[in-house]
């Protein structure tokens, strides 16, 4: 049932129908999942992911780092910021979908912070292309990834302050699934998300985008580091309410065969994308709505 002051409100009726729209579209994996929460705080995921699409559509736009466009690109960037930034703090707009997105952080209370270093991360998108160390890229990924899972704690409601970790974890998770689903799609655009020292370590080339007894060697090891990574955000399912561990359950099932999909290609990550067919998204979320969230695995020790 949808709340008063979006019945009260056609610009926001309008801007979360957008929201849901921008996540069915671009993050299947997050629009099948929200489905197993109410409607009141499903479309706040919606909400929280259309902000994450509008700023990496601004930074992934095709030439937007190229020289002769990367300053046009951070001015996007600063003036997407700045705009959300007032409308979170209340200020009228006319964009619906914007207009959705700052009454779902005032409505969720989500912390400004969280958005200072959401889009400090993007900004460094416009200038750094590799990362030398796996520290390295955690640091970027703090503000890309794991601050994403911060920012859906409020929706989820956690019953326990040590859903933080967990959450945090379960957003890098989500991001190193993605890089090494994208390796082909990055290199496009003139960046690599593997860490160079991996890439030296395993004597690998993804400029090359071959796949070499070398390439899988280096892949088998990311994929256990990320994996390594669900199992950490496991820890978190456990603390939080019915429906927000069926939607947590599901969007953390359906990314992890990601991994599977891309060792079924033989780690080929040049030539297409490893997809899960929405079939099967829509047949697990029914199947956890059924019979509830599956069991985490146990947290294994794993040498990164």
């Amino acid at each position: 049932m949808r709340s008063t002051a979006t019945q009260a409100d056609p610009l926001l009726t309008e801007g979360y129908r957008r929201c849901a729209q921008i996540t069915r579209r671009y993050g299947t994996t997050y629009y099948w999942g929200a489905l197993l929460l109410p409607p009141e705080r499903r479309r706040h995921v919606y909400a929280v992911y259309a902000l994450c699409r509008l700023a990496d559509d601004i930074v992934d736009d095709e030439g937007a780092t190229s020289p002769a466009h990367v300053a046009t690109t951070a001015t996007r960037l600063h003036e997407l910021a700045a705009t959300f930034r007032r409308v979170a703090d209340g200020e009228p707009t006319d964009d619906p979908v914007l207009a959705a997105i700052g009454h779902s952080v005032r409505s969720c209370g989500i912390a400004d912070e969280c958005f200072e270093r959401f889009f400090g991360a993007m900004a460094l998108d416009l200038t750094t292309t590799t990362y030398e160390t796996w520290d390295d890229l955690l640091g970027y990924m703090d503000g890309s990834a794991a601050v994403i899972g911060e920012m859906m704690l409020p929706v989820l409601q956690p019953r326990s302050p040590e859903a933080l970790g967990p959450a945090r974890a379960l957003g890098l998770a989500f991001q190193l699934t993605n890089f090494l689903r994208d390796v082909g799609e990055d290199l496009d655009r003139g960046r690599v998300y593997v860490p160079q020292e991996d890439l030296r370590r395993f004597g690998a080339d993804a400029a090359a985008r071959r796949v070499t007894p070398e390439w899988r060697e280096l892949m088998r090891f990311e994929v256990e580091r990320n994996r390594a990574l669900y199992r950490e955000a496991d820890a978190g399912i456990p603390l939080l309410p019915a429906a927000s561990a069926r939607c947590v359950s599901t969007a953390r099932t359906l990314y992890a065969r990601i991994l599977e999909r891309i060792e079924a290609r033989d780690y080929d990550v040049f030539t297409g994308r490893a997809r899960v067919p929405t079939w099967h998204k829509a047949a697990l979320s029914a199947r956890v709505l059924v019979l509830g969230p599956a069991r985490p695995a146990q947290p294994q020790e794993v040498t990164p």
